[in-house]
């Protein structure tokens, strides 16, 4: 089991993140129109998932904003960030903020993914939620790179993780 800091408190996470070359877990989030999707509804497609513990946090909707900018030139690919604010924070904050490239998930109905996916916080303030981390699956499903940010206020390396998913995009 992994562990996160958040300003110097260790935080214990639930479940195993998967590993590079593993079939990644198939999971379910809630649109911001209140539908379902999952992993295979992104078929053929490079997925690169933000998990997020909320965009009502100004490290979350910079990192948001911040892949909004810089995955929109890779070709078939698809940035799924995933919290567990409700479907309609998410939709005001991506209307607001004129973000069309990026797919809001919310976990308010199931924690499956933080929970397959391995950045399940299971203590503290923001148990329940999702740590910060990045996964980049390739067309076939298949992980090819994961990233658990060591300290929740602190920010992925944004430069790797665009490098991962263009080379997985081809």
């Amino acid at each position: 089991m992994a562990t996160v800091t958040l300003k110097g408190n260790t935080l214990q996470l639930e479940g195993e993140m998967p590993a590079v070359g593993a079939k990644a877990p198939d999971f379910k989030v809630v649109k911001d129109d209140l539908s379902e999707v999952g992993l295979k509804d992104f078929a053929g497609k490079v997925k690169v998932l933000v998990a997020v513990p909320s965009l009502d946090t100004a490290v979350c909707q910079k990192e948001t904003r911040t892949f909004n900018e810089k995955a929109a030139s890779i070709n078939d690919t698809v940035v799924l960030v995933i919290s567990g604010d409700l479907p309609f924070a998410m939709k005001r904050f991506c209307s607001t903020e004129g973000l069309a490239n990026v797919v809001p998930g919310s976990q308010f109905r199931d924690m499956g993914f933080s929970k397959a996916y391995g950045t399940h916080i299971t203590e503290g303030g923001l148990k329940g939620l999702s740590a910060r981390a990045v996964f980049v699956v390739d067309k076939n499903d298949k992980v090819t790179y994961t990233e658990l940010v060591p300290d929740i206020g602190g920010e992925p390396d944004y430069d790797k993780v665009l490098s991962e998913a263009k080379k997985a995009a081809g």
